[in-house]
């Protein structure tokens, strides 16, 4: 199970930055996604997760209102558009999965999974 994440950059405070999430050799059916970060210097934390069974989606508090996670089936990907960005947003973006058949989980330590990270820094 392998997953490329995508989509980062540099972006000013406010600003706004989509990410994506693909598989390879697999889709994304069966599995719930989620977007984890890991920030300098500090602990990797779940951002978002969508489950697989009916699309529930999850938030840390400290994103939620600005960023919103979205699968599209028929492309095989699933989506993080970060809005009102902040600096302390500023982190590398990991996707994530905790394998076939299982749902969202908030701890990173339930993801078995990963992709190999996109820097997202948000700075003027």
């Amino acid at each position: 199970v392998q997953l490329q994440a995508s989509g980062g950059g540099l972006v000013q405070p406010g600003g706004s930055l989509r990410l994506s999430c693909a598989p390879s050799g697999f889709t994304l059916d069966d599995y719930a996604i989620g977007w984890l970060r890991q920030a300098p210097g500090k602990e990797r934390e779940g951002v978002s997760c969508i489950d697989n069974s009916d699309g529930s989606t999850y938030y840390a508090d400290s994103v939620k209102g600005r960023f919103t996670i979205s699968r599209d089936n028929a492309k095989n990907t699933v989506y993080l558009q970060m809005d009102s960005l902040k600096p302390e947003d500023t982190a590398v973006y990991y996707c994530a999965t905790p394998g076939p058949g299982y749902g969202c989980y908030t701890l990173p330590s339930e993801y078995d999974f990963w992709g190999q990270g996109t820097q997202v820094t948000v700075s003027s």
